[in-house]
């Protein structure tokens, strides 16, 4: 079986498995990586840029790695190669638990129960949950579902289809690292500045690609694009604005503008400034639009893979 068809249909079982399982509540394979991190960062911290590059070379590295040797390891089996390529899919992508946390605070949004849905935001992003009304909470998820859409799945994809297992791991890893010390704070503006550079690269194919598909699957095709190509660009991150603002347009709503994360308020521009305020019903809108969006990533991502294959076979021949 060519390496085309392992990733199809390890992908696709893979996000059937994250589909039917979700994430386990321990043990999960990223929370030990997380672990890993940690350790080797208390090894290794110090107030500067290089040793926080050493840091996310020996992490992100690491994850390449180990995923090489297995891919290598269970290659003369095509069963067990589309088994690791599933397992290591379910793995890594997030799709399942972002729609439920999502539509928990939704549910609860609806319901008016505003102190539960305060309670359950900071599982699934880092607003000040008090600092927020139910319009405000609304907006945090349906921004939320957007960027993890790509984060969490699409950029996955993009990679494993790239590079396999190797891939599928070592996205994971870099994302991870970027939540782990990319932010700008005292303790890591200098430490982190390599993973938060290296997400950013990693993370730029996965948020076009998601960009795109948020436009062929959502309600406003043009409207999408027409965010898009007005106000992504002013978003503070190279890869959140196209997701951001094609979520925007698609959904016919506003996102961004004055946001606070742990004390700390930022001034953000608006996307998709001729759409409406972000209502409740908008998040499980905004669920609909990321569960579409990841099939056909699946769907073009998988296709891609079969092509390069289907190529690098004639050229072989």
């Amino acid at each position: 079986m060519g390496a085309g068809r392992v990733f199809a249909y390890g992908a696709a079982a893979g996000l059937i498995g994250d589909l039917l399982l979700g994430d386990p509540r321990r043990g999960h394979p990223v929370a030990a990586f997380g672990r890993a991190a940690g350790a080797v960062e208390r090894v290794l911290w110090r107030d500067h840029r290089g040793w926080g590059a050493l840091h996310t070379a020996v992490c992100a590295g690491g994850a390449v790695a180990l995923g090489s040797v297995a891919a290598r390891a269970v290659r003369p089996s095509a069963v067990a190669s589309v088994a690791l390529t599933g397992v290591a899919t379910w793995a890594v992508v997030g799709g399942t638990s972002l729609a439920r946390e999502a539509r928990t605070i939704g549910r609860a949004l609806e319901a008016g129960d505003v102190e539960a849905a305060r309670a359950r935001l900071p599982h699934l992003c880092g607003r000040d949950p008090q600092a927020l009304d139910a319009d405000g909470m609304a907006r945090a998820v349906v921004e939320s579902v957007a960027e993890n859409t790509s984060d969490a799945v699409v950029g996955a994809l993009v990679w494993g289809a790239v590079g396999g297992v190797p891939g599928l791991l070592g996205f994971r890893a870099v994302n991870t690292l970027d939540a782990m010390v990319g932010h700008k704070s005292a303790r890591y503006r200098r430490y982190g500045w390599a993973s938060a550079r290296l997400d950013d690269l990693a993370g730029w194919p996965g948020a076009r690609l998601t960009a795109v598909l948020a436009v062929l699957a959502g309600p406003d095709p043009r409207g999408a694009v027409a965010a898009w190509r007005t106000d992504a660009a002013q978003h503070p991150s190279p890869n959140a604005g196209p997701v951001e603002a094609s979520f925007a347009g698609a959904l016919g709503v506003r996102l961004g503008g004055t946001l606070s994360y742990g004390g700390r308020v930022e001034h953000r521009p608006v996307l998709n400034t001729q759409g409406r305020a972000v209502g409740t019903q908008d998040v499980e809108r905004a669920v609909r639009l990321s569960k579409r969006v990841t099939w056909l990533a699946l769907g073009v991502c998988a296709g891609a893979r079969l092509l390069m294959s289907a190529r690098s076979s004639k050229r072989g021949t």
